[in-house]
């Protein structure tokens, strides 16, 4: 008899909702790596009681790429049932944790891995190991965009890291009746959210941002979206190494080196 390995991760509350996870998605469906792909596999690591996420992700990554398949992952087997219930030729639904288990027909590496709030109900000391099994999983030019979000998806954060290392983190909000930017402090991804404090460069990153939104309240007038992009100009201006243009930024998104931030 063959033994069956034990799923590495433990069970989380598996909360979701319906179009939560738009934002990271409409990031990943930017991304070159998918698009360029023949065949692109992207897991859904941790897609929770309802296989929602997964089948949306599908839906908005096929309009990039056609040709993608999408994996939801689950460590409770219940869940899985649930994902196999709506499966298709091209969304597929595994048992399993970090080691990432795919589909033999599906080779063994993935292109994207989205992991979203399932590492923020970790403890800080565990999220390198998880990173770690995780990017063993990726193709050479693979990326894991892990992070979270709030129950609704207005407010999300993620860290994009490639097979060897973190390389950026991204803040998505809605605009439109933000008070002041640093509310995303309290959904940042586990290995920054403790680290909001004075001294530390994602603290020093955020209240940036604030000052700039504010110094742009004038330009409010012709709406948030101008004003999120004047005050991105501002950070650049100031030396600090955004990533992106215009286009990622009035969607209210924004991309940081991870050098700028990073713990």
């Amino acid at each position: 008899m063959v033994a069956v390995k034990k799923p590495v991760g433990t069970v989380t509350r598996g909360t979701t909702n319906p179009n939560r996870l738009r934002r990271v998605d409409r990031f990943i469906a930017a991304l070159p790596v998918l698009r360029r792909s023949n065949k692109p596999v992207v897991v859904d690591l941790g897609f929770g009681a309802s296989p929602i996420t997964a089948v949306e992700l599908l839906s908005r990554l096929t309009k990039a790429n056609p040709n993608t398949h999408v994996v939801g992952i689950e460590i409770e087997r219940e869940r899985v049932d649930r994902g196999l219930a709506v499966a298709t030729d091209n969304l597929h639904f595994m048992h399993g944790g970090f080691e990432v288990p795919l589909p033999a027909e599906l080779g063994q590496q993935a292109t994207i891995i989205r992991a979203f709030n399932v590492l923020r109900q970790y403890d800080e000391s565990e999220v390198a190991d998880a990173w770690s099994r995780m990017q063993s999983k990726l193709s050479a030019d693979g990326l894991l965009v892990e992070g979270t979000c709030d129950e609704i998806g207005r407010l999300s954060s993620w860290i994009t890291l490639d097979r060897h290392e973190p390389l950026s983190l991204t803040i998505s909000m809605r605009l439109s009746g933000l008070d002041l930017p640093s509310k995303v402090a309290e959904r940042l991804p586990k290995a920054l959210i403790h680290h909001n404090l004075p001294g530390e460069k994602i603290y020093e990153f955020l209240q940036a941002l604030d000052a700039a939104w504010r110094t742009n309240a004038g330009l409010g007038a012709f709406g948030a979206a101008q004003r999120w992009v004047a005050s991105c100009n501002q950070l650049i201006a100031s030396g600090w190494p955004l990533i992106g243009d215009k286009k990622r930024w009035k969607l209210g998104e924004l991309t940081v080196d991870w050098s700028a931030v990073k713990p």
